[in-house]
């Protein structure tokens, strides 16, 4: 009878032991590709060079280690090295970092960016300072894994007690910081920080890390028959469910809908179009830039012509000229889509001369800010329709009428180019000059009777 205790004993203790499999989702550039990476922490006395926590390359080319038999609630500090501690992980400028932790039992996978290792020159990270890791393993419960977050705080948020929208983009890693770029980054603290020095309202930015591998999975709502994917409707339920109420918790923001937004591009401008429509009652502005509609074949646009519009959404669309017809083609599909389904609210853009590249996503962001939130960058708590009047011809080269709106004598007219800046301003016209205006997109703003109308014109 005491063996069978025992032994039961034993399967009991057994099935509470974890593990859990670490994967370096990014990892500095000048990585030599001779040198190993091992796992250091109390679980091997801190060993730089343990050959027993070796990493080693899976399928995708990633660094990944196992650590397994550890009772479910223990805990562990850890870090990266490549054999020594001359040569352990560092920050995004060379700065010491804290200890690493995990907890087994919560969550099997554990995906890692390392910035910089101690015996290289890290350069100098472009984050700005008021964008902070808010954390750099936050766990997915709904997806079983960890993953970084990145918060953008507006400037004089510690100075005072206001409240903020938020906008939730995705692909984190590519929009504050250089260091951690793929391809360059889209400089949003930077763009929005200038905005805010030209008096524009802006709001706070949450971030998350792609997951690497499973960025295609976690980014698409249907599998791709090549490309696999579909699941996103957990990535969604992710930032509803879990990241949303903390930050609202944490943070000083404002939660309802019309004042959240969410944006992306690529896969990211995917899952950020059909974010908003799945959840009307949580986002209010929807950001897709170079959408990658075609990966959903027909799901997508069956899903739109099916739905049930419940609120309003304001969309803005925008994909470069030299960017595949078919992709082009599809975004204004979309647009036609949206339409039929009731949502009006929608601008869609095909900007000459960028491709598929953070250069375009950069230039564009600005433009995209002060559409999408116009209310509030404007500090204007009460917006007429964003365009209720007709721009002719837009493109324009020389000239720009404006018609369907009854402009008077005292009207203030400015034109705006699409960081926020003036280049124009004149009072009481239907017919404005564009010739000194150099090509690109750009906004009008008229100021009539303490009501404020915005419009959208590209200058040829």
């Amino acid at each position: 009878m005491k063996y069978l205790v025992f032994f039961v004993f034993l399967l009991f203790n057994i099935s509470m032991m974890s593990q859990a499999v670490f994967i370096l989702e990014g990892i500095p550039a000048a990585t030599p590709e001779e040198d190993p990476i091992y796992m250091a922490g109390g679980f091997n006395g801190w060993n730089p060079g343990d050959n027993n926590h070796q990493l080693y390359k899976n399928s995708y080319e990633q660094w990944e280690t196992v650590l397994d038999g550890f009772p479910d609630g223990i805990s562990i500090e850890y870090k990266f090295t490549r054999g020594s501690w001359e040569t352990v992980e560092k920050g995004p400028s060379g700065e010491e970092i804290p200890n690493r932790e995990f907890t087994f039992g919560n969550g099997d996978t554990v995906y890692i960016t390392i910035q910089n290792w101690a015996d290289q020159n890290p350069g100098t990270s472009t984050a700005a300072e008021n964008v902070h890791i808010m954390d750099p393993s936050f766990w997915m419960p709904q997806l079983l894994r960890n993953r970084t977050i990145w918060i953008y705080l507006p400037p004089g948020y510690d100075y005072t007690d206001e409240r903020y929208p938020v906008i939730y983009m995705h692909d984190a890693q590519n929009l504050f910081d250089n260091i951690t770029s793929f391809a360059g980054e889209w400089e949003v603290d930077e763009s929005l920080n200038e905005l805010a020095g030209q008096g524009y309202n802006v709001p706070i930015v949450v971030g998350i890390n792609h997951g690497g591998a499973e960025r295609i999975n976690e980014l698409t709502p249907w599998i791709n028959t090549l490309y696999g994917g579909g699941m996103g409707d957990e990535y969604l339920a992710f930032i509803v469910e879990t990241l949303k109420p903390h930050v609202d918790s944490n943070y000083r923001t404002i939660p309802e809908r019309e004042h959240t937004g969410i944006m992306g591009s690529s896969l990211g401008g995917l899952i950020s179009a059909y974010g908003a429509l799945k959840y009307q009652d949580v986002f209010g502005r929807s950001g897709p830039y170079s959408p990658s509609y075609w990966f959903t074949d027909d799901s997508l646009f069956l899903f739109v012509s099916n739905l049930t519009k419940e609120h309003d959404i304001r969309f803005y669309q925008a994909i470069g000229g030299d960017e595949s017809q078919n992709s082009i083609q599809l975004l204004h599909n979309m647009e036609d889509s949206l339409n039929m389904a009731g949502f009006h609210d929608i601008t869609s853009l095909t900007v000459e001369g960028y491709g598929h590249n953070e250069v375009f996503w950069r230039n564009d962001f600005p433009a995209a800010y002060l559409w999408l939130f116009s209310d509030y960058a404007y500090g204007i708590e009460e917006l007429r329709s964003i365009q209720p009047f007709i721009i002719y011809p837009n493109p324009a080269k020389e000239a720009i009428f404006l018609t369907n709106l009854d402009i008077m004598q005292d009207d203030l007219i400015q034109i705006l180019d699409s960081s926020g800046k003036i280049c124009a301003e004149q009072y009481g016209a239907k017919k404005i000059s564009v010739v000194d205006l150099i090509p690109g997109y750009y906004f009008i703003r008229i100021a009539k009777k303490g009501t404020i109308y915005l419009g959208k014109f590209i200058k040829q």
